[in-house]
């Protein structure tokens, strides 16, 4: 039998009235895993290419076969944008059957949850916060409303895969899978994996399961794909780049530039009008500095506002609005956002993408690119790389454009190699052990040390801690009241953790910052980090407001809309580049090649900035001098080898070079005073890099490596054993030393 012959009737119906004439290679390869066998499925295609469906047409045929007497399957999506949209995708296709398909994430109706709650059945989807709050809150009723789970589908799973929230997310379904008594079988999907055997692995930890992975070979997919790279400083009139035969540049009409405004940001503006398009940017405060001056092109150019904001700080009704506009096939609006837009979620024919400078993984790029190409059109994706003017007396590293660079480096690595970010899972995650530690007490109340080091330490995610660190964690917790013992010797939350456990920003593991929710009347805007003094200006929601009063004990702001610009600010946002883009770009700055998708202006740049990398040999030779006894070290290392590097040398080697003024541009280049010759450094570095050194020994004296949202409860050896361990690439920083000493 056939896979479309296997399906229900009400699946192969919902394909006639989709006008589909044939299966999917995608959907054909998961029906028979899922029907064929008992084991967890990895499905791993291209964007767009129906994984939701192909996951869930082989479940709902077996639920319609044999009803589950609960929740039957637990759909995981990292975003309440993905949830929503593949809500309403799930719900269509099961009405039909009477399966019911339930949401739940912050913004859903207390309403919707209660009837659920009375009637455990169908398909659940959810947040892993929302998963960690249900199994705090409803501890006692999860035997009900599991008790027949049979399958979980991770969507996005790559999302989950470089940190504490998908530790999280396999310690909820773990933790879930023992109180309800089943072991549901797992399904992952995703667009961008970077390796499929250690993904599988990573879906089967705890399962006693296996992983099938079915090789979908994926046809030929042409991008339309453009680079164009503009000083911030030039001005309007340069010229305009339209030789590039794969996009066209539309008929020129010259725009109004509102004051201060950047060139970049007119070729975004023209290039949107008449369009449906995203704006990719990587930071909130990025998107609302982004979306502010084109909505000021539009008033320079008397034209309405055409640009939408969408980001994770603003309000449900914000972002609903966006996602509502970006689907309607009769608006042509364009989108500012974060990663917020970047998964899963359908937002209709899109036309094209932008993204302002280059984003920081492969796994980004694709997905980014990927929200375009729908509905038959080729995935489309502008450039658009900003940069400071250099000044003249600038320094050599200055001068080099990075993000450029990058940009190239990530786009080769996969057209060359198909090479994606692998998982990080060799991590020690402290932060975690916290979070699940409080959780574990929090939702089974009191536990003795054996019954709550058995739940909590044999979570497969905690395999590397072991049971003396532990104990440490837990005497400290006891020291710090974050835990209490109680007079039967038994362990309970103590007065500190209960302040922790009973805020609502409890249940992420992801760090955030203290927000203040923002109102213009009755509407909520968002919310910001640290309001400034009432009479100062805010940017949110694409627009500037001035503060008219600040409510600290409620966090409140209120104000009032008003013309102008200002910066945003919603905390920092991280970026982890790996050591093969460093390497890529290395190779960028050194080959002849020339790249289809660049334009005028990336072009020339480009010439220029590979014709001062071999007059200054930076990619022959990684230490170079800037002049007198200032150097540069171009280690061409990733984010966290880069951070071991700067480590090594200062710490390690330091007093030995005769090191001052270090100062770095993470992850390119290091400067810094030295007071011995080249062949010196390069002997001393080896020379320590072969004496064993205990990794503690590249935390700095008084350090506390906070890294992860809840490091600030633990105690100060574990904070700096997970980052020394965890964080610091020092095997990768050595493997670079040994071959430096090659050279030599």
């Amino acid at each position: 039998m056939n896979i479309f012959d296997r399906y229900a009737p009400f699946v192969q119906d919902f394909i006639y009235r989709s006008n589909w004439e044939s299966l999917r290679a995608i959907q054909a390869a998961a029906g028979d895993a899922i029907f064929n066998t008992d084991e967890n499925v990895l499905l791993s295609a291209s964007t767009a290419s129906g994984k939701t469906e192909a996951a869930f047409f082989p479940i709902l045929t077996l639920f319609s076969e044999d009803m589950p007497r609960s929740v039957g399957a637990i759909y995981i999506g990292p975003l309440k944008a993905l949830i929503n949209d593949q809500f309403m995708r799930l719900n269509d296709l099961c009405e039909e059957a009477d399966i019911p398909v339930w949401h739940w994430h912050g913004d859903v109706a207390q309403s919707h949850k209660n009837k659920l709650m009375k009637n455990p059945s169908g398909i659940l989807q959810i947040t892993p916060e929302s998963l960690e709050a249900m199994l705090i809150r409803k501890h006692s009723a999860i035997t009900k409303l599991f008790g027949d789970l049979r399958f979980i589908v991770i969507d996005e799973v790559h999302s989950l895969m470089r940190g504490d929230r998908g530790g999280q997310t396999l310690c909820l379904i773990e933790r879930l899978s023992k109180m309800a008594g089943v072991n549901p079988r797992r399904i992952g999907l995703s667009a961008t994996i970077g390796d499929l055997e250690a993904t599988g692995a990573f879906l089967s930890a705890g399962t006693g399961r296996s992983t099938v992975i079915p090789r979908i070979e994926s046809k030929g997919n042409k991008w339309r794909l453009s680079m164009e790279h503009f000083y911030v400083s030039q001005q309007e009139q340069q010229e305009k780049s339209s030789d590039v035969e794969a996009l066209p540049v539309l008929d020129q009409k010259t725009d109004t530039a509102p004051e201060h405004a950047d060139a970049g940001m007119g070729y975004i503006f023209e290039h949107t009008r008449g369009k449906k398009c995203l704006v990719f940017v990587n930071s909130r405060e990025e998107c609302e500095a982004v979306t502010t001056t084109l909505r000021s092109y539009c008033e320079a150019n008397h034209e309405p506002d055409r640009f939408l904001i969408h980001h994770g700080n603003l309000s449900a009704a914000y972002r609903e609005t966006a996602e509502a506009a970006m689907k309607d096939e009769d608006v042509f609006m364009t989108t500012c956002t974060t990663a917020t837009l970047e998964l899963g979620i359908d937002i209709g024919r899109l036309e094209r993408a932008f993204q302002i400078d280059a984003p920081f993984t492969v796994s980004s790029f694709l997905q980014r690119m990927g929200r375009t190409g729908r509905r038959d059109l080729p995935p489309e994706m502008w450039f658009v790389i900003r940069e400071d003017m250099p000044e003249p007396r600038s320094m050599l590293p200055e001068t080099v454009p990075w993000k450029l660079i990058q940009g190239i480096a990530l786009i080769q690595v996969y057209l060359e190699e198909r090479w994606v970010e692998p998982p990080k899972l060799d991590r020690l995650p402290f932060s975690l052990l916290y979070h699940q530690t409080m959780s574990t007490l929090a939702s089974c109340g009191e536990l003795t040390p054996p019954e709550l080091a058995s739940k909590v330490l044999t979570l497969k995610y905690f395999h590397r801690i072991s049971q003396d660190d532990y104990r440490v964690l837990l005497r400290h917790l006891i020291d710090t009241e974050h835990i209490q013992r109680t007079e039967e010797g038994g362990l309970i939350v103590g007065l500190a953790g209960e302040r922790i456990v009973n805020s609502f920003r409890f249940y992420a593991v992801f760090q955030e910052n203290e927000e203040y929710t923002v109102r213009w009347d009755s509407q909520e805007l968002g919310t910001i980090v640290m309001p400034p003094p009432v009479g100062e200006k805010i940017a949110i929601a694409g627009h500037v407001w001035i503060v008219e009063e600040v409510d600290h004990k409620r966090r409140l702001v209120y104000c009032s809309q008003i013309k102008g610009k200002v910066p945003a600010y919603f905390g920092d946002c991280p970026g982890d580049i790996n050591t093969k883009i460093l390497l890529r770009m290395k190779q960028v700055l050194s080959e002849d090649k020339n790249y289809p998708y660049l334009m005028k202006n990336a072009v020339v740049r480009l010439d220029q900035a590979r014709s001062s990398a071999r007059n200054s040999g930076i990619t022959s030779q990684p230490l170079i001098c800037l002049g007198g006894n200032m150097w540069c070290l171009f280690p061409w290392l990733g984010t966290y080898a880069f951070f071991a590097m700067e480590r090594f040398l200062k710490l390690r080697c330091g007093d030995r070079l005769g090191l001052r003024g270090m100062d770095s541009s993470r992850p390119y280049y290091i400067q810094f005073t030295m007071k011995v010759s080249p062949e010196e450094f390069f002997a001393i570095l080896a020379e320590e890099a072969e004496v064993p050194f205990d990794p503690l020994e590249l935390v700095y004296p008084g350090e506390v490596p906070v890294f992860e949202k809840y490091d600030e409860y633990l105690p100060e050896e574990l904070v700096k054993k997970g980052f020394a361990y965890g964080i610091l690439g020092i095997d990768e920083m050595k493997e670079r030393i040994r071959q430096w000493k090659a050279l030599l």
